[in-house]
């Protein structure tokens, strides 16, 4: 190779090099240019949060993320949609925004606060649990999550406290249809719904009606055995309970509440103490 092609294949690397350098810069002058609009934007929509304006907030945090959706800012910028629409009682585009973030930030360290405020909402979008269970059922879902993949959180200890609320809703609902069909006398069916909420919802305020209604179906039905064994479950776990007086009746049709007969030897007294004066 001549010296004029070595000078030459050395000032065309130095131009290449040169170009290179200059649209990495350019690039990243954009690039700050772009994060510094998104900051501004961002603290708009912060400032209108604030403000009470939650609207133009959820607003303003979803065109900041449309600016730069590569910086960090645009994950935070979702999240505070999200909330900002929650606030307003937007649940649904609370949840498509946490729905949005979740997909796309599958690792991110703020996802516990995602699942936990969409179980909020599905929770607060129950308009009617006798008829709408499916919010219900979701928000289940998404606390359940949250308890197994964060149980040291103070979102866990929370989703503990919402899980019993739910499960009362839903045991309330079983109670309610098994109830119907006990006074239509589909046996069966009744059965299958009060067995349920003894299976399922153990831990509610129903499940001494639930095992009750049992022994009274079975017994009912002549399947004494059957019957019993639930009055058995029922007088070894709750045998206090008002519920299992009332199965205590059904094999002792001449029982009577022995308060009762203290109350009225008690009124009784009182009655005879007033008469002397």
């Amino acid at each position: 190779m001549s010296n004029f092609s070595r000078v030459f294949c050395f000032i065309f690397i130095l131009i290449l090099s040169q170009c290179t350098s200059s649209k990495e810069l350019k690039k990243e002058i954009v690039e700050k240019d772009l994060e510094k609009q998104m900051v501004e934007i961002y603290k708009e929509g912060i400032k209108s949060l604030e403000e009470g304006d939650n609207l133009y907030a959820a607003k303003k945090f979803n065109e900041a993320e449309a600016i730069y959706p590569q910086s960090i800012w645009a994950s935070k910028a979702i999240l505070m949609s999200a909330y900002a629409y929650y606030e307003l009682n937007f649940l649904t585009s609370a949840i498509e925004e946490l729905d949005r973030f979740i997909l796309k930030y599958p690792k991110h360290k703020n996802l516990s606060y995602a699942h936990f405020l969409r179980a909020i909402c599905y929770f607060e979008s129950v308009v009617d649990e006798k008829k709408d269970l499916e919010p219900l059922v979701k928000s289940k879902k998404e606390f359940n999550f949250i308890i197994e993949n964060y149980p040291d959180t103070d979102f866990a200890m929370d989703a503990k406290y919402k899980l019993e609320l739910i499960n009362n809703i839903l045991a309330a609902k079983e109670m309610y249809i098994g109830r119907y069909y006990l006074g239509k006398e589909k046996w069966v069916a009744a059965i299958n719904r009060f067995k349920k909420v003894v299976k399922y919802y153990d831990t509610t305020v129903y499940t001494p009606e639930a095992l009750h209604r049992l022994v009274e179906v079975y017994y009912r039905l002549g399947i004494i055995d059957e019957s019993k064994k639930y009055a058995s479950v029922l007088g070894y776990n709750y045998l206090s309970d008002r519920w299992y007086k009332e199965t205590y009746k059904i094999y002792n049709k001449n029982y009577s509440d022995p308060m009762l007969k203290i109350k009225k030897n008690k009124k009784n007294l009182i009655e005879k103490f007033k008469s002397l004066f």
